[in-house]
Order: structure tokens, then sequence, then C-alpha cells
């Protein structure tokens, strides 16, 4: 008995399923989730910034008023007279990027790979500082590196200030209203935003990469040169621009912990505004100082090659 076979044409007709375009409504969901903060930005970012564009091409006295008048001499006159303020933020704030990011690092893998139970509590402490208020912090730096404080007299007993004032960081045996104490107060006040972003990066790392490095009988040294820090890097990425940027910036610790030769590019700006009411000289040195650390920010991350920011 031979079996019935089916043609193509007595089998029963497959309906294709028929994609529905999403409504116009559905569509719009993901702009309209975007609306709140693309207005913030333009409320508090943009439209201040155009209007500090503005008012760094003015003209005139806050008796007789501003008026705009393309006045862009002013950028030159303000980087004449004030480039030893920029030279010496730049290099105020590196130099605490590079503490921090030597401390941090060895807190960060710390508390990564081998806090274990202890690794909430440690975060905490990390961020135990932002309890409480930025300027108390600063001004306890006064007490920690006042001239008769434990830690000076540690520090000259070491014989660490002779190098350090031969360096021309402190002054003889003193460490307050110098360049030093300047340099702490930043360490100190940004070393979280280096260690939260080195410890996002370093718990990404699958464990198992280590284990074959073992296998392989790479030693301790090669497998962190080989496999730790490059996947490290975006932390490394991250920890070093949110430390960087805001320190280049940074008035309060200089106001604080420095003096008149300690000055940073902060200290004039606030100084403008505030005091002498030279809004356009103020303005444009700002615009000068965002100008070079986004300069020096876009080649640094071409440099460091990776795109994987956390």
């Amino acid at each position: 008995m031979s079996t019935p076979t089916l043609t193509k044409a007595d089998a029963a007709p497959v309906e294709e399923p028929v994609l529905r375009k999403p409504s116009t409504r559905k569509r719009l969901v993901p702009y309209w989730l975007l609306l709140p903060g693309i207005v913030w930005l333009l409320v508090f970012f943009a439209l201040p910034l155009v209007y500090q564009a503005s008012t760094s091409v003015q003209t005139g006295s806050l008796e007789q008023g501003f008026e705009v008048t393309w006045h862009f001499q002013t950028y030159w006159e303000a980087f004449r007279e004030y480039w030893p303020q920029f030279v010496r933020s730049l290099l105020y704030a590196g130099t605490a990027t590079l503490l921090c990011l030597l401390l941090g690092y060895p807190l960060a893998y710390l508390i990564a790979f081998r806090a274990g139970r202890w690794r909430n509590v440690l975060l905490v402490l990390v961020i135990a500082p932002f309890f409480t208020s930025f300027l108390i912090r600063t001004l306890a730096w006064k007490t920690i590196l006042a001239d008769d404080s434990l830690v000076v007299d540690a520090l000259n007993a070491l014989h660490v200030l002779d190098v350090t004032s031969w360096l021309g960081w402190t002054a003889g045996d003193r460490v307050l209203a110098t360049p030093m104490a300047v340099v702490c107060g930043l360490t100190y006040n940004f070393l979280p935003f280096m260690i939260l972003p080195l410890y996002t990066s370093l718990e990404r790392i699958d464990g198992r990469l280590h284990e074959a490095a073992q296998d392989l009988y790479a030693s301790p040294v090669t497998t962190f040169r080989k496999v730790t820090f490059p996947l490290s890097m975006p932390g490394v990425v991250s920890g070093t621009l949110l430390t960087f940027i805001p320190a280049s910036g940074d008035y309060v610790n200089a106001e604080l912990l420095g003096s008149t030769d300690t000055k940073m590019v902060g200290s004039v700006i606030q100084s403008q505004f505030l005091r002498v009411l030279d809004y356009p000289t103020a303005a444009a040195l700002s615009f000068i100082l965002m100008a070079i650390v986004l300069g020096m920010v876009t080649v640094y991350i071409r440099r460091a090659g990776t795109e994987d920011l956390v």
C-alpha cells in the first residue's frame, strides 16, 4: 500500500507574520524621556555658557554698564598677565592627579580582589569624606599641616622637608602656605574620585583571566602588567579625568592652604568676579582654562587608546 504524497499545492499556506510599525506615540517615548535632561542642560549649562561668552567680549564697568563690543583682545591680555597662574594650576592638578593614582590604585585593587566581606565597609570609608563639607575638609588640613603638628615634626625628623624645600615645594621647615600644602589638599579632596572608577573597572575583570595567566606560568608582576592594568585602563582614564579637571579649576585649597605665591587660576577668576568686578576678564580666563583643559583631555583620551570609560 503506497503512502499518499502531498504536493506543494495541497500543503496548507503558511501566513507570514506581519510586522507592524510602532505608532508615532511609542516612537516619541524615548525623546520625551530625554526631554527633561536636555532642558536641564540647556538652562543650566548651555545658556550660562553663552552668557559668559558674550561677557568675555564686553567692555565697560559695573558703574557704567557693560556692552558687547567684540573686544577679543581681553583674551590675550588676560593670558599674558595671568599665564603663571595657568601653569601653576596645571602643575598642581597634574601632581595631585598622579598622587591620587599612586595612592588610589592599590586601595581600589585591595577592595576589588582582597577585601572579601570588608568590601562594603571599605567603600563606605572611601566616600565618608563626602559626608562633610568640602570647606570643612580643607580647613582640617590647616591643623594637620600646622607648624607644630605631629605630621610636620615627623617630616622634619625624617628630613623629608629638606628635600621638598630644595625642590621649592616647602619653605624650610614650614609646610602650610606652600605648594606642598595645596597639593596635599587637592589630593585628599579628590582621591575618592580616583578610587571609585578604579574599583568599578577592576571589579569587572573576570577572575578566570588571572587563573589563566597563572596556568601559563605568568608571575604576579607579569599578570598585573599584561592582564590587570590593561583591563583597568577605563577606570584609570575616568579617574584621572574626574580628578584633574576639577582640580585644575579649584581655588578653595589654594585660598585656605596656600599663599599669594601659590594662587591658582581659579583664585584669579574668583577674585575678578567678586572683588575686582572685572567680569570680561574673569569670563575670558574661564574660557581660556576650559580650552586648555579640553585640549589636554582630548589628546590624553586619544593617547590612552580606550573608549570604554566607566
